[in-house]
């Protein structure tokens, strides 16, 4: 059994029922998620045995969380209870052309004040084979950058394969710091990329011309890099999008097949859900299948509610055989 670590923050999400708008609804559904945990949730859910490294308040809110992480088989004995808030975020979820909208209500969260003091770095790591981070993390506060910075140097001094979603979010970064002179540093660390074309822009403070410009100087710049990812989505409407996605190494490129996605139930999480099936793939598989795989599950995240890709190896691997025709199983 493959051993994973993810780090980020986990947030209440409250959202109207089916598609109303805010100014519509009387009660909000409750859920927890966030894009890091969204990863491990998925990865347990395929059986792999799955740490989480987050913090959560002290309190009922927080313990719920950990507990619903547990619910979803992620190990959760290295979360931190600290004083503080629980972060939120609002969605309100779109249809046909209306969009959907995130409202984020995360500032001064217990995880954002976490800078992972007293961590046993040789307890979490023991027998580990992928560490994986996202670009949210690190825009959160100096803390998390630190603490971010800290698990991917012990990663990389036991060769721990580490793999980072950049994932840049304009809102988020108000700390003080700009995105290029923090994630570089976390970039240097990475063996996987998962990018397109803004969030390099963005990490490095640089223009590209194309994915191609960014391919070479992304290799060039990062020599541990082994991996560049990438997905391609064309926005029909809230409810129907095509999806397909790339894995680049520095010789080869590798494809994965488009997905027509029409009647979206909850686009929330399909790139953690790619994230975790690439993950899978990448520890499992050959580069063409760990593509084909990682988008298969990203896919199949748009017809299941809320921030968790909920279905199992076989659904994906069925999928991926092309035998993902809806038809009732008995």
């Amino acid at each position: 059994m493959k051993k994973i670590v993810t780090i980020g923050e986990v947030m209440l999400r409250l959202s109207p029922p089916g598609n109303q708008r805010f100014f519509q609804a009387n009660h909000l559904e409750l859920e927890f998620g966030g894009s890091e945990a969204n990863v491990a949730a998925a990865l347990a859910y395929w059986g792999m045995d799955v740490s989480h490294l987050t913090a959560f308040p002290d309190h009922e809110l927080g313990w719920a969380a950990a507990g619903k992480l547990r619910k979803y088989g992620i190990d959760t004995q290295f979360i931190a209870f600290l004083p503080g808030r629980m972060g939120i975020y609002f969605l309100e979820q779109g249809a046909m052309q209306r969009s959907s909208q995130v409202i984020y209500d995360r500032k001064d969260s217990a995880f954002s004040k976490y800078n992972g003091e007293g961590m046993d770095w040789d307890l979490l790591l023991n027998g580990v084979d992928c560490v994986h981070w996202s670009g949210i993390s690190p825009a959160l506060s100096q803390e998390v950058a630190h603490l971010t910075l800290a698990l991917l140097e012990q990663a990389n001094a036991r060769k721990i394969l580490v793999c980072g979603d950049l994932n840049y979010r304009s809102n988020l970064w108000n700390y003080g710091k700009a995105p290029h002179e923090v994630m570089p540093k976390l970039m240097e660390l990475t063996q996987v990329m998962i990018a397109g074309t803004r969030d390099f822009k963005q990490c490095l403070n640089q223009d590209f011309g194309s994915f191609l410009e960014v391919k070479r100087k992304v290799f060039d710049r990062f020599p541990k890099l082994d991996y560049l990812v990438k997905t391609d989505r064309e926005s029909y409407s809230s409810s129907a999008n095509s999806l397909a996605a790339g894995l680049h190494t520095r010789k080869k490129a590798f494809s994965s097949r488009t997905y027509e996605l029409t009647h979206i139930v909850d686009r929330v999480g399909s790139g953690d859900a790619f994230a975790a099936g690439l993950i899978y793939g990448l520890l499992h598989l050959k580069p063409k299948e760990a593509i084909e795989f990682a988008m298969a599950a990203g896919a199949l995240k748009h017809s299941v509610p809320g921030d968790v890709l909920t279905c199992t190896l076989q659904e994906v691997q069925e999928l991926v055989a092309g035998e993902g025709n809806g038809k009732i199983k008995r």
